[in-house]
Formats: C-alpha cells, structure tokens, sequence
C-alpha cells in the first residue's frame, strides 16, 4: 500500500517521497505562548503527533520541530499589563503548553525552538534577502520585496492585483508596495530589542518560522504542517523568504488542517465563543477531547460542541469496552473444543488492511475509526454467541485482534490509554458493583431489583446487555 497525503501547494494527493530514505523532517507552526492554547491550536497540534505516529508505524525515522514565538505585540501587551518581563510571561505558558499536551497524549515534538533564542540565525537571513534585492530597509524597518518574487501567491492561490485592489493589507508609507511584509521591526521605547545592521529592533513573525525551520531541518525538508488561517499570509509568506534565501523550494508537503467551529460558527474572540483548551479539558476526560479532534479527517472543518463531545465519549466507551472484554478473555484458560479461531483470523487480516488503507489515505482518521468500530462489532457478536468456547485456537486470534487494538487505537490514534488515577476511577467498580447485586438478585430469583438496577442504570444513559460471559455496560 501507498501512503498519500494531500499537498496544499499542488492542491492534490500526491504519492508520499521522502527526501531521504525513511527518514521524515517536518516542522510545525507551535503557539505563540502568551496565554493557553485554544481548542483550535489543540488541532493543530494533534494533527502532526497522528502523522509521526503513523510513519512510525510505517518504519520511519522521523524528526519534528515545533516552534515557540515568544517575542511579538500580544506578548509585548500583556506582560506590560501584568507588570512582568516578556520572558516570565512565555515561561509561564511554555509550561502551560506541556501540560496541556501531555494531558491530550500528545508526544512531544524533538525539538523546540524559542524564536529569542535564534535572533542571530534571522538577522543573517534578513541580511542575505537584503543582498540578493529581496529586502530592503526603511526607517529601521526592513521589508521583503514580493515583487521581486515572481510565485508569490503559489500556496494560497491569491492573485495580487486583487489583493492590492481590495486593500487587504495595511499599507504604510515605509513600504515600496502595499503587500510588502515586514522582516524587521526598528525598537521602540520599552519593548524588547536586538541591535541588527539596521538598528536595534526584533523580528516579524514570518522569518521566525523560515530561520528556525533552516536552523533544525535544513534548506528543504519533508513536510510543513499548521492550521489552515496560517496558509495565507504566514506560510505564503515563509515560502516567499525561503526560497528567495536558497533559491530552490524548502517544503515538499505543506499540510494544513481545518477550521474548528463553535456551534455551527467559526470561533472567534469577537463572537465570545473562544474556548481554551484547558477550559475544556477540566470539563470532559483528556481521552474523549482527543478521540473529537481526530473523529473528523483533519482537513474538514468540525463542529464544536457539548453534543458532539458526549458522542465521542460514547463512541470511546464503546472501543474501551470491547478491548476490556477482549482483555478479560485473555486472562482466562482456554478450554477444549472445536471452536476455529478461523472467522476471527480472517476479521483481523481483513481490519488490518483497511485500517493501514484508511491512514495511508492522508492520514483518514475518521475513516479508521469507523473500521475499528467494525472490528469491535464482529468481535462482540463472535464472543457473545451462545455457543462462544475459548479454545486455543481463538484465543491466538484474540491476541492478534488485541495486538491489532494496541498498534492503531493506541500507538497510531492514540485514544485509548491506561487511566490515570482520579476520582474517574470509581466509575467502573461502582458499577460493576451494581451489576454484582443485579446478578445475585437474579440468582435468588429477585426479579424486580434486578429490573429496577437496570432500568436506573438505563436512565443515567448506561445500557446494559446480558452475554454469556456475564452483564456487560456501555454508555448510550
């Protein structure tokens, strides 16, 4: 099978080429660390940790840099509100960030770089596109000259004259043309600052991403990842600085994921429907807000809500409880019989393959979902039979089908985890202990008790269903 991604420069799914023989670089687009992240930065950080565990799981070596932008005016304002250094402020938030990712079981990435800590590897950058005609310095500021690169517009498919026509961009005098963007910002009075050849200021947003990309993955690497409000104008614009400095392209794959909305509405401040993601993660488990941000392929746009947060629990729980079974059937002695394992073996190789169809497929998580749920089904419907016996032979092919659940559920998807201690926890034996009274009650032939524990367990939304091996629950 051949892994395709879709590549937003061509427009199209393109067969997946490393640039060096399975070994991937990719860089990412990481926050700018001034508060917490919000749900919709959470996306674009799920999506490249799905894309390194799944070419893991094909057998490359990968490299990932996400970086820090920990110098700009948001970070600049609200340090000066809070009356402390910009440095205490992205510190604070750095922290934050790893919490919160780990809490989403989000792997680290292998590197991250701090936009301060790499001044020295922008201002030689700027300097270079100066040299070469690309740049040019005005009143301390120093602008990139997007006339002079003729593919301007190539990511984003925006034409020029109509950006001009349409004013979309803020025009200042200090520019040769209103699309100019700024690569250097002269200081001003209390604001942190770097003394450059063209004075003491900082850096734009964009070259960060250009220098520090450079820095770690050199002048062309695999795939470049971020949120689809990135594509124009900061990715357009890091191609544009990039392939300006070396003269060739950088990125081979630039993957972006979709827009989250609230309710049916794109998320914004000015909407008040801005969740952060630490809002909503002391609202529902890590596990569930996960298994939302990747029950939708990454480029369609997902809708956020309560809703849709309770659907994925319940979808979750459904997965967690087959592998439960299936675990609970693997502590167990085998028995002698004549039951084949057969069924269950041609269930696990035919599963298999779709689940590596649906990733190689750009990343279809959606898709790769739906067939573990039918790989839950079938396993659920061969177990609960009558005339179920585990015999050695269907248990070798539970273990494959377990091993199956490890390696996409777990290492590729990455949704089911081992629970983490908390008051969570009692949910399980609470009502395993309700089930334990409900089957002595029905072995003492109390009927109604046992009825009435069902029907109130029905009525908080759990469903119970009596199998051979006993009352099994699940959320509704």
């Amino acid at each position: 099978m051949t892994l395709k991604v879709y590549n937003s420069l061509s427009g199209e799914k393109e067969i997946f080429k490393t640039l060096e023989d399975k070994k991937v670089k990719i860089y990412s687009c990481g926050p700018t660390v001034y508060d917490y992240f919000h749900i919709g930065n959470a996306r674009a950080f799920m999506v490249p940790d799905i894309i390194k565990r799944y070419l893991t799981y094909k057998g490359y070596d990968v490299l990932h840099v996400m970086n820090f932008t920990d110098i700009d005016d948001k970070m600049i304002n609200r340090a000066n509100e809070e009356g402390i250094s910009v440095q205490e402020l992205a510190n604070r938030f750095i922290t934050a960030f790893f919490e919160d990712i780990e809490r989403l079981n989000i792997r680290k990435a292998d590197i991250y770089p701090k936009a301060t800590e790499h001044i020295d590897d922008m201002i030689e950058m700027v300097n270079r596109l100066v040299e070469d005609g690309f740049a040019y310095e005005s009143n301390g500021d120093v602008y990139f000259r997007v006339s002079k690169f003729s593919e301007y517009g190539k990511l984003s498919k925006k034409n020029l004259d109509d950006l001009v026509a349409g004013a979309r961009v803020e025009v200042s005098d200090k520019k040769e043309n209103p699309l100019d963007f700024v690569l250097w910002k002269a200081s001003k009075d209390g604001e942190p600052s770097w003394e450059s050849p063209w004075g003491a200021g900082r850096p734009g947003w964009h070259i960060e991403c250009s220098a520090m990309s450079k820095r770690y993955l050199g002048e062309e690497f695999d795939i470049h990842t971020g949120g689809v409000d990135l594509t124009f104008p900061h990715h357009e614009n890091e191609i544009a600085q990039s392939e300006a400095c070396c003269d060739h392209k950088v990125v081979n794959y630039w993957l972006h994921n979709g827009y989250i909305n609230i309710d049916g509405e794109k998320m914004s401040k000015s909407l008040g429907n801005f969740f952060t993601t630490r809002e909503i993660l002391n609202k529902y488990p890590a596990e569930v807000v996960r298994f939302f941000l990747i029950s939708n392929h990454y480029r369609s746009p997902i809708n956020f809500s309560d809703q849709e947060l309770d659907n994925s629990a319940k979808s979750l729980n459904k997965l967690e409880n087959t592998v439960n079974k299936i675990d609970s059937l693997l502590a167990l002695e085998v028995v002698a019989g004549d039951l084949s394992g057969a069924e269950l073996l041609s269930v696990y190789q035919e599963k298999k393959e779709k689940l590596i169809e649906a990733m190689d497929d750009d990343f279809n998580t959606a898709l790769a979902i739906g067939v573990l749920h039918e790989l839950a089904k079938e396993v659920n419907r061969f177990v609960n039979n009558p005339t179920f016996e585990l015999t050695a032979e269907v248990k070798v092919s539970l273990e494959k089908i377990k091993g199956l659940f490890d390696n996409f559920a777990k290492d590729v998807l990455g949704i089911l985890v081992e629970k983490k201690e908390g008051n969570n926890d009692l949910v399980d034996p609470l009502i395993s202990l309700l089930l334990d009274v409900r089957e002595k009650s029905r072995q003492n032939k109390n009927y109604q008790l046992a009825d009435e524990i069902r029907d109130r367990l029905d009525e908080l939304g759990i469903e119970v269903k009596d199998t051979p091996q006993g009352a099994e629950w699940s959320l509704k």
